[in-house]
């Protein structure tokens, strides 16, 4: 009796089960297929013998990440840096939400969306070379313009790694920030306005209703895309750690995370047995931690649970 019910309804919705195939096959071929190659992070990768005949080597892969002299460093500076980008981000986004949410004006209010939008469009090589073009030691806007006109000293920024924490969390932001920005919007958008009406005739001021209403029902929203950046902690954005410093052996003390060193490693050892190891790593861990955040977030509130 189940199973004639069940394929009625799957007769009767049987488009929308059509309509459902190429995008189950893209996540197929896309992210699970790819999962198969997690076999070359146990073995030694020999292109003659290929990918399943070549000598299985278990763990050895994955030890030059830990025994490595810069095996803290690396790992201090992806998680610091991730945990900075995720509060920051989140403190700078909701603001601009709400900012925008405020603009009443509907031809100024998209305006603004696609100009905060538009760093996130933006290849990190052209963001490199828009740092460069400010930073630079010869050309650059601050040491020809903005130092001298404060009556500082040039400063040599591509020599000097304890300015880059702070350099790179700016461009972090101004590259990412417009594209939580819209999603977060998107939810202040959905707030009921009955909602702000209410606490208007119980005279609360805007800041209060931000507070008191806007906030707490973006929270789940808040949440779970807080739940997936924690997910991607051990990993970094390499264009923003590898073009935008310019690759510069100096600063490696204060921008050298795990992506841009296993990048090197591969090119000095040509080693794909050890890349695949690192990436393997990255995404176990991850996935740890975000089942971990999951889970406390559910036992606080579980209404706000990524599951």
């Amino acid at each position: 009796m189940a199973n004639g019910s069940t394929l009625k309804r799957a007769m009767k919705f049987k488009m929308l089960y059509i309509m459902l195939i190429p995008g189950i096959a893209y996540l197929l071929i896309n992210n699970y297929v790819p999962m198969l190659g997690m076999i070359i992070a146990f073995k030694d990768i020999n292109f003659a013998k290929g990918i399943l005949g070549s000598d299985w080597v278990g763990f050895k892969n994955f030890e030059y990440l830990f025994k490595t002299a810069d095996a803290y460093i690396i790992t201090r500076n992806t998680i610091l840096y991730n945990l900075v980008f995720i509060v920051v981000n989140l403190v700078v986004a909701v603001a601009l939400a709400i900012l925008l949410n405020e603009m009443k004006n509907r031809f100024f209010s998209r305006f603004y969306q696609s100009v905060v939008l538009l760093p996130y469009l933006i290849s990190s090589v052209i963001i490199g070379y828009l740092v460069f073009s400010l930073l630079s030691a010869e050309t650059g806007l601050m040491n020809k313009t903005i130092l001298p006109w404060l009556g500082i000293d040039p400063v040599m920024w591509y020599s000097e790694p304890g300015f880059w924490p702070y350099i790179l969390t700016f461009v972090k932001i101004w590259s990412t920030a417009g594209y939580l920005c819209i999603i977060y919007f998107a939810a202040v958008v959905g707030i009921d306005q009955e909602y702000y009406e209410a606490a208007t005739l119980d005279g609360a001021n805007k800041f209060q209703q931000i507070l008191k209403i806007t906030i707490p029902l973006i929270t789940p929203v808040i949440v779970i895309m807080t739940l997936m950046q924690i997910g991607r902690i051990f990993y970094s954005d390499f264009g923003l750690f590898y073009q935008v410093t310019l690759d510069s052996g100096v600063l490696l003390p204060t921008t050298n995370v795990i992506d841009t060193y296993v990048y090197r490693s591969l090119l000095r050892n040509g080693d794909i047995g050890m890349s695949s190891a690192a990436g393997l790593y990255q995404s176990v861990v991850g996935f740890i931690i975000i089942l971990a955040s999951n889970y406390a977030v559910k036992k606080i509130n579980p209404d706000n649970s990524l599951f």
